[in-house]
């Protein structure tokens, strides 16, 4: 039996389509890539899926910006307005000049610079000694930085030095007034007889002798 005909609409059911958009794009993926080398054709397709996920395919050996230009040459259509148009100069731009600042790196880490000229080199040179000189530079300033600080940090330390033989002094002078009251104390404390006894001589009883 053959396939019966099937009604080109939107699927409602979801997972069915789903199902049916990853066939189909499969299947137009394989019949392009087929008509590219059967047919030495250049073929560019990008598809969007609902979710918004992106499939591309493009002929080897072919960009996708050679093929916008051709149809818009042969069409006479632009697929974009003068900003998008000025922001892909932009871009181009951009690229030339990281390409340039790329070259100009590798000169001057003295890669690929046997086919510079003199005045080239020259420039190279300047560049480099500028640089150096800056670098001197920031080196004395952080010396300077540090000396300073370690200047700062041996005042510090004398001070508190300083602070800790002024307490220390305290201290003894506080330990010698203790050490002298205590012995003051002691020798206050002596012990007094409260009253002094009067030996009086023994006489003799004379009612006993008559």
């Amino acid at each position: 039996m053959g396939r019966g005909k099937i009604e080109i609409k939107r699927i409602e059911n979801s997972s069915n389509r789903q199902v049916t958009y990853s066939k189909r794009r499969n299947g137009i993926m394989k019949k392009a890539k087929e008509i590219t080398v059967l047919c030495d054709a250049h073929v560019s397709l990008v598809i969007f899926a609902s979710s918004g996920k992106m499939h591309e395919y493009c002929s080897p050996s072919t960009k996708l910006v050679d093929i916008l230009d051709r149809y818009h040459t042969q069409s006479g259509k632009r697929l974009w307005d003068a900003k998008h148009e000025n922001l892909s100069n932009e871009i181009d731009r951009i690229k030339k000049e990281n390409d340039s600042m790329q070259i100009e790196l590798r000169h001057l880490k003295g890669e690929d610079i046997t086919s510079l000229h003199y005045k080239e080199l020259m420039a190279i040179e300047e560049a480099l000694e500028n640089g150096l000189t800056s670098n001197s530079e920031k080196q004395r300033e952080i010396i300077r930085m540090m000396k300073k600080n370690e200047k700062m940090l041996e005042e510090e330390y004398k001070h508190l030095t300083y602070q800790l033989q002024k307490q220390e002094l305290v201290m003894e002078g506080n330990l010698r007034e203790m050490e002298n009251g205590f012995h003051q104390r002691v020798r206050d404390f002596q012990p007094q007889m409260p009253f002094s006894f009067r030996v009086q001589p023994i006489q003799p009883n004379l009612q006993d002798r008559m």
